[in-house]
């Protein structure tokens, strides 16, 4: 009689136990120390420098790792916009863009060393929800979309990524007195109020926010309006309309994040706020994908001024074709640069070579492993 009631008490107490020992290490997050290569090398170099300014492509080479902390992503990064200086890259007319989803991977920032040693993707997702249980509960019921775990991870840690990202990109504008594109970032639905990158309970957008040489914001987060099929799960569309404009002291500015440089009714709404530059944060996903067949539109229809078909040429002819090289002049922008993020995050890899191009043509970066620079003076 003793015993059967014994069992049940050391039962629970075995339970609570676990449930303690699981919750201590849901807090604990030891510190490591990530030797990275910091070197980059200028890639393309076109024009002569003079008054008007210039636009600076940063092709980062990035690993999970470098994601432990924002601390670690903006050293790197650091590391670059120095060699641009040292290289006289750098004025206070300058454009720096970054790569498409720079800022998306701060969701794994100040994460356990699991999620940066994890095989893909999926399972660093996995170390990621199950360090922060609480965090995900309170997401869930607000996530949207048919993928609603990836919309709850980012979601539950997006108020953190908005402040780091602006604090991130907002500081190498100001420290290098120049106008940064940072790239992009999911958020739900982000704006900028009194100068803050703030997050609401809407739909994630993926998005790119521009920064002044003082470090404010300059516009609104910029939403992507064609995510592509792997986005579409868990991040909104935004209308053409919301397609913008911002000053800068170079020019004009237009940003399309990746997909939207590939249609046509993008370059026309931007013609009509008359911009001047564009800039386009690229990804390309796997490595070699440059070589291979290119696959055909993805996220939307085909336009009809568009008459090849997947696989009559390579994914890298097709963003020199169909994407921002092949379609400025129907902007009316007297030039553009298009900025891929290489490296290896994971298991996704990563592709493309970087281009700048004008009214005249364009001009691929040399792709080579390591950080490139890639700068056009206007």
């Amino acid at each position: 009689m003793i015993m059967r009631k014994a069992i049940p008490y050391s039962l629970l107490t075995l339970v609570i136990l676990l449930l303690g020992g699981y919750a201590a290490w849901t807090q604990y997050r030891p510190e490591a120390i990530f030797l990275t290569d910091l070197r980059s090398e200028v890639a393309l170099n076109q024009g002569i420098p003079g008054d008007s300014g210039n636009l600076l492509g940063i092709q980062p080479e990035l690993f999970a790792h470098d994601y432990r902390s924002p601390a670690q992503l903006r050293r790197k990064l650091a590391a670059y916009l120095d060699k641009a200086r040292a290289e006289g890259l750098l004025n206070s007319k300058t454009v720096v863009v970054l790569p498409e989803h720079i800022g998306t991977w701060l969701v794994a920032s100040g994460e356990k060393n699991q999620v940066y040693e994890a095989s893909s993707v999926t399972g660093a997702m996995a170390w990621l929800a199950a360090s922060n249980p609480l965090q995900l509960l309170r997401a869930l019921p607000k996530a949207k979309g048919d993928d609603r775990l990836a919309d709850a991870l980012f979601r539950m840690k997006g108020e953190q990524m908005a402040a780091d990202y602006q604090a991130l990109f907002g500081s190498l504008a100001k420290d290098y007195g120049v106008t940064v594109v940072a790239g992009s970032i999911v958020l739900a639905e982000p704006r900028v109020e009194n100068g803050v990158l703030l997050t609401g309970d809407g739909p994630l957008y993926n998005v790119s926010q521009v920064f002044a040489a003082d470090g404010a914001p300059l516009g609104q987060p910029q939403r992507k309006v064609v995510p592509i099929i792997d986005e579409q799960g868990f991040t909104a569309a935004a209308p053409v309309g919301a397609l913008q404009v911002v000053d800068t002291p170079a020019g004009r500015l237009g940003v399309l994040v990746c997909a939207d440089s590939w249609f046509p009714e993008n370059y026309r709404a931007l013609a009509g706020k008359e911009v001047d530059l564009l800039a386009v944060p690229a990804f390309l996903t796997g490595n070699g994908s440059w070589e291979k067949p290119w696959g055909g539109y993805n996220g939307a229809p085909t336009p009809t001024d568009v008459q090849l078909k997947a696989g009559e040429l390579s994914e890298g002819d097709a963003w020199q074709t169909m994407a921002m090289a092949g379609r400025i002049n129907q902007s009316g922008a007297q030039a553009g640069i298009t900025v891929f993020m290489r490296g290896q995050l994971w298991d996704m890899g990563s592709s493309g070579h970087s281009l700048i191009a004008d009214q005249a043509g364009h001009q691929l970066a040399d792709d080579d492993h390591g950080a490139r620079l890639i700068n056009k003076w206007l």
